[in-house]
């Protein structure tokens, strides 16, 4: 959700600061803008709409400056306007904000009744306008920062940029993150380390509650009543490599077929390289565990759904998988020693980090699978368990979503051995399985197949709904397919446990439902071939992705049959995202949406 940019340099600071946005595409945004200190004043240039339509204001009329602060914004308060866009500035003051100021309204009535005449619908400009007055008022920027801290409720983080004030920004965080670069003569403010990739790698993390006094000799930290605070400086694992598209018509597509390679990854970091084990992170490695619960949004909660299968069948652990924007608004009854697992591609998510609080306030061990070891979400949990995906620059998460898959499976597999419930060889054999994923996914991903998928494509593009059924294990990449195509196709798209078809879904299906079917040969896979029937009869049209037993055992001539690799049953839901992926994919390819940014969407939800 929006993107932020600071920067104070001894070079133009504009282009450096549009680069930098272009990295923060993968946020989702709807207009941006610029701001900088040209000879003590403020100037400032914003657009509706996408990077090209700023770029294109910035070529008629250049900005010029060393000092600044940019913006993407994704709307809350007010519609996408070039009024409604960032920098909002007032007098002397220009700032840029991601998040929600709760308390916006009441403090918009005491400036109006000052007089003050506000010339946006946003939230934001309340900020600007309290800086203002303080500052006017006599206040330096730094006092008027630490005046201005207690009084703003929600969640949120901002940059402050004062006319006057070269060698100056200020920035403040409270639950949406924001980075501090520290470069040779010159530092950075960024939403994330992947926007100051190419600037530094040496970033500071604010803190919640913190806020900051940036200067190009460096930068010092407070908490909310201005006490200073000691924050290390880190190297940061990104680099300015990893945010390009190679040779990928979009970052999506690039992604997927980064899948072998991150899923290798995310098992090098959990698996024991000598025994093949996977390392049991605290606190779920205490003797027992009474129940765990997952709590998720999006496509991390259907990797939830998954691990409950697995956590539940293979380690016997009681487990529940709550989405989080539930969860951490109803009285949950937890028990004593129970873990809450938080599942997030960012760790900055605030549904999910809100939860993960509500869990420890409710007495539970917490635990974070993430992407972002630096993120939030890690640094509050008492463990940590790290996928190794790299940065993930599409809205629609792909690779992400298997590397949680295989962290997933993989601690289910070494709770279900250290507890007795797996036999040392069954163990193993599921650890083989495991390892060999990279590979079959590869197989998937061959360009021989890429035929078949655009040629289903074309009918999901064209089709008004879609039906996802999956039983068992794949019912969640059922959920997730029918995600996939929702977001980046806008094509009407449900997916269901198969066996609820009968209760409800199979009404809407006749000559013009395309209905997916997840059907790996499993112990769910007769049941399903029975859905299968029934879907046909209805005249629904068939897209089986299934192994080549299922193949022979449920083909008809009129279906589309997808046959993949064959696997153990336990870790085909990790293969079997991958093709659902493909046909949401090439099926916006073939609409022409956005695949990387599609409407209304953001990659990192950091507002309520």
């Amino acid at each position: 959700m929006c993107g932020i940019v600071g920067a104070l340099t001894d070079r133009p600071v504009a282009p450096l600061m549009l680069d930098a946005l272009r990295r923060l595409e993968y946020r989702g945004y709807d207009s941006a803008g610029l701001a900088t200190i040209v000879d003590g004043a403020l100037q400032r240039r914003r657009a509706a709409g996408k990077l090209s339509e700023l770029e294109g204001v910035l070529a008629a009329e250049p900005l010029p400056g060393t000092s600044g602060v940019g913006h993407t914004r994704w709307a809350t308060h007010g519609p996408p306007t070039v009024d409604n866009a960032h920098p909002h500035v007032a007098g002397r003051v220009a700032v840029v904000h991601n998040g929600i100021i709760e308390n916006h309204a009441e403090l918009k009535a005491e400036l109006k009744a000052e007089g003050v005449v506000f010339t946006s619908d946003t939230d934001t400009e309340v900020v600007a306008h309290l800086l203002d007055r303080a500052i006017r008022a006599g206040q330096t920027p730094q006092a008027a920062m630490a005046a201005l801290m207690p009084r703003l409720a929600g969640a949120f983080a901002f940059v402050v940029l004062v006319a006057g004030e070269d060698d100056l920004l200020l920035a403040a965080r409270r639950a949406s993150p924001l980075a501090l670069g520290i470069g040779d003569g010159e530092c950075f403010v960024g939403s994330d380390a992947v926007a100051l990739a190419p600037l530094t790698r040496r970033i500071v993390y604010l803190e919640d509650g913190d806020w900051a006094v940036v200067r190009r000799a460096g930068v010092q930290v407070f908490r909310d009543a201005g006490v200073p605070v000691e924050r290390p400086e880190q190297v940061s694992t990104v680099s300015a490599a990893m945010v390009g598209k190679g040779n990928y018509r979009h970052f999506m597509e690039k992604e997927i077929h980064e899948q072998p390679e991150a899923i290798a990854h995310t098992l090098h970091a959990v698996l024991d390289p000598g025994t093949g084990a996977a390392t049991i992170p605290s606190p779920l490695d205490a003797d027992h565990v009474p129940k765990i619960t997952i709590v998720a949004a999006g496509t991390s909660y259907y990797a939830g759904l998954a691990a409950r299968y697995w956590l539940e069948s293979l380690a016997g652990i009681a487990t529940e998988v709550e989405l989080a924007s539930e969860f951490r608004d109803r009285d949950a009854v937890l028990p004593p020693g129970g873990v809450a697992i938080a599942v997030s591609q960012s760790g900055e998510s605030l549904d999910t980090l809100m939860a993960i609080r509500r869990a420890k306030a409710l007495g539970q061990k917490t635990l974070a699978i993430v992407n972002v070891p630096e993120s939030t979400i890690a640094r509050e949990s008492d463990g940590v368990l790290l996928t190794r995906a790299g940065p993930e620059f599409g809205v629609a998460s792909t690779k992400a979503t298997t590397a949680q898959l295989t962290a997933f499976c993989a601690l289910a597999i070494a709770l279900g051995r250290k507890h007795g419930r797996l036999s040392e060889e069954r163990a193993s054999a599921l650890r083989i399985a495991l390892t060999g994923l990279p590979g079959r996914v590869g197989e998937v991903l061959r360009q021989e197949h890429e035929g078949q998928f655009m040629r289903i494509a074309h009918d999901l593009a064209r089709a008004r709904d879609v039906l996802y059924l999956g039983r068992g294990l794949s019912y969640p990449i059922a959920l997730e397919g029918a995600l996939k195509l929702k977001e980046i196709t806008y094509v009407h798209a449900e997916g269901y446990a198969a066996g609820e078809m009968k209760h409800g879904p199979i009404a809407l299906i006749d000559e013009h439902m395309p209905v997916v079917i997840v059907a790996p040969t499993d112990g769910w896979f007769e049941k399903t071939a029975s859905n299968v029937a029934e879907v046909r009869a209805r005249g629904g049209r068939v897209i089986l992705l299934t192994d080549a037993a299922g193949a022979e055992r449920l083909r008809e001539s009129n279906d589309h049959v997808i046959v993949l690799p064959t696997v153990d049953p336990v870790v085909a839901p990790i293969l079997y995202t991958v093709p659902v992926q493909l046909l949401a994919y090439y099926a916006a390819v073939e609409k022409g949406t956005d695949a990387d940014q599609p409407r209304n969407l953001a990659k990192s939800v950091t507002v309520e």
